[in-house]
């Protein structure tokens, strides 16, 4: 009979969160190859995740299903849903005050889909797509009094075509045009007062100005 208590015995003593099934606390595992284990073991570890500031499920070493994390106030900071161990499905995330910050879906742990961003205050700091984890389509980003403060196109995850930038007052910033994610053809950069700003105006090839 001894010779089965003892093992028993130092698997409790070693790791009772297996011998008890209780949840363990993240920071108490160790992350190995991308895939998590509780100390001293080989085998990929399965279970709860019961820490104050992180809640989940691990299932073969891989973060699964729903998971919640929290700010160190106690504010929800983000949630949604892993498959094996990317982030899949909608995600949110909270500021420390517990406003909404951003909002989106994720697709295989690269963002898919609309996704918007606000400011601590919940004005609208960004709103745009994703395809693969890349920008595309129109993107227009806010200052935070709720003036325009950029907006565009992404093809691929880089500005192309007609792009323009405001002042918090509403006037124009600059204007321009970028092709494969750099500056090409004329730019016009204002002041805050509408003056053009000679040292940023001109033609544009590559991102260089050249005239």
């Amino acid at each position: 009979m001894k010779r089965f208590l003892a093992p028993i015995l130092l698997l409790t003593f070693l790791f009772p969160s297996i011998a008890l099934g209780e949840g363990v606390k993240l920071e108490d595992l160790v992350r190995r190859d991308g895939l998590y284990y509780e100390r001293f073991t080989d085998v990929p570890f399965t279970g709860n995740i019961t820490g104050k500031k992180t809640q989940g499920t691990i299932k073969n070493g891989e973060e699964e299903g729903p998971w919640v994390y929290y700010h160190d106030n106690g504010q929800l900071d983000y949630k949604g849903t892993y498959k094996d161990g990317k982030k899949h499905g909608p995600w949110v995330s909270y500021y420390k005050n517990g406003q909404l910050g951003s909002k989106g879906n994720w697709e295989d742990g690269k963002k898919d889909g609309p996704w918007v961003g606000y400011y601590d205050k919940g004005q609208s700091e960004h709103k745009g797509t994703y395809e693969d984890g890349k920008k595309v389509g129109p993107w227009v980003h806010y200052h935070e009094n709720g003036q325009v403060w950029m907006k565009g196109t992404y093809k691929n995850g880089k500005r192309v075509g007609p792009w323009v930038t405001y002042h918090g007052t509403g006037k124009v910033d600059n204007k321009g045009t970028y092709k494969d994610g750099k500056q090409d053809g004329p730019w016009v950069t204002y002041t805050v007062t509408g003056a053009v700003l000679e040292m940023y105006t001109g033609t544009y090839k590559n991102g260089v100005k050249v005239k």
